[in-house]
């Protein structure tokens, strides 16, 4: 099994495999049966081998969501029952939850599940809302089964948009277009390459090992246990923001415009414009379909008088299902609940801010904000780290 941009050599026999794809595109054309060749071949180098049974899942996985995503379809075209949205839904998701349960309750690993799982089901999930919606009018098989399997972002996102996908798939860029895309795409490589090969790696070296020792041996209020929350939460930025460059500017390179997951995060002046910076797809998704949908339901149902209230609640419901996303541990769910609280008492700051207008507001404040979010996001850091766990219950 060979895991996506973990290594050059990976990286070196994806760039000759897309040399075809790049003089093509030069061309003002793209080779779509070629680019689907060499998507077989680098998911049965990443599915493949010894892990055979992840290849055996994905195909499965695949077949499925094909039948509930083509069968909704159908269904949608002609009528447009909520239960039935709310079942297709349930269903999309179901390998996924599957694949999250069984390790708890069985202890070990879930033949439903594979590397990637996470990012197809929101591919899936997406699919069948913005059939919901009227945004999707036509199906092709073929199109969303390349879509859901695009390798560029198979394991780890980004997070892309079937309609902005299509588009594209059909339409490949100008060759004055494409130069700019190609250039753009080499330089997030060689940036992915210094973040992920040299930055991460050297803090993960000289850093976490030791730091998470000694925080364990010192105890919670100790230096070690600080220094290891801000060196842990520079290599998850380094290492995931690195995978991330490797992924968007493979996609550039094949002449796809995949957004893009980090915009410096870590300069945000408050928590909410952190999670408009960091992971950016992933964000977005849970906003579009998770929260937007959750505040909607509640002002028509008329739930609750207070919007502040709703609004509140869909985001402890949205980040409480972000942590639960990542794991069904406790310190991912308080990681996600964290944020949730820490997104409230922003809106409530916001609010009092508005009121009272002679708060002072400079670069001395700003900066204050930026470190106090900083701060924030590395403690967030520390209980996703598991640290914590070990730290006070093992």
């Amino acid at each position: 099994m060979s895991i996506p941009y973990n290594g050059p050599m990976y990286l070196i026999l994806m760039i000759i495999m897309l040399s075809p794809l790049v003089i093509g595109l030069l061309r003002g054309k793209r080779y779509l049966v070629y680019q689907n060749i060499v998507t077989l071949v680098l998911l049965y180098l990443i599915f493949g081998g010894s892990h055979w049974h992840q290849g055996v899942a994905i195909l499965c996985y695949v077949a499925w969501q094909w039948l509930l995503v083509y069968s909704y379809f159908k269904y949608r075209s002609k009528k447009n029952n909520s239960y039935v949205f709310y079942g297709a839904v349930l269903l999309a998701i179901a390998p996924l939850a599957v694949s999250k349960i069984t390790p708890l309750l069985a202890h070990e690993t879930s033949i439903v599940g594979f590397l990637g799982i996470s990012y197809l089901t929101f591919k899936a999930v997406q699919m069948v809302m913005e059939m919901r919606d009227g945004l999707i009018k036509k199906f092709s098989s073929l199109n969303f089964l390349e879509f859901l399997l695009f390798f560029p972002t198979i394991s780890s996102g980004p997070i892309d948009r079937y309609r902005r996908f299509e588009k594209e798939h059909h339409s490949p860029p100008t060759k004055e277009k494409y130069v700019t895309m190609l250039d753009k795409g080499i330089f997030m490589i060689v940036l992915g390459c210094l973040y992920k090969f040299i930055i991460a790696y050297y803090i993960n070296l000289y850093a976490i090992d030791y730091l998470h020792k000694t925080a364990l041996i010192n105890g919670f209020f100790s230096l070690n246990t600080w220094a290891y929350m801000y060196s842990y939460s520079l290599y998850l930025f380094f290492d995931f923001a690195g995978y991330s460059l490797f992924a968007v500017g493979t996609s550039y390179i094949m002449g796809y415009t995949v957004p893009i997951n980090f915009n410096k995060p870590f300069s945000s002046p408050n928590i909410k414009e952190f999670w408009n910076r960091w992971h950016m797809s992933l964000s977005f998704w849970f906003r579009d379909f998770v929260f937007m949908r959750l505040v909607f339901t509640m002002i028509k149902k008329k739930t609750f008088k207070s919007k502040i209230l709703i609004s509140n609640i869909s985001y402890m419901s949205l980040f409480l299902l972000m942590g639960l996303w990542h794991g069904l541990t406790w310190y991912y769910v308080a990681y996600g609940l964290f944020h949730g609280l820490a997104i409230c008492v922003n809106d409530a700051w916001i609010r009092y801010k508005k009121k009272h207008k002679n708060l002072p507001s400079n670069w001395a404040t700003y900066a204050l904000a930026v470190f106090i979010t900083f701060n924030t996001v590395c403690f967030s850091f520390l209980i996703f780290s598991g640290i914590l766990d070990k730290m006070f219950f093992k």
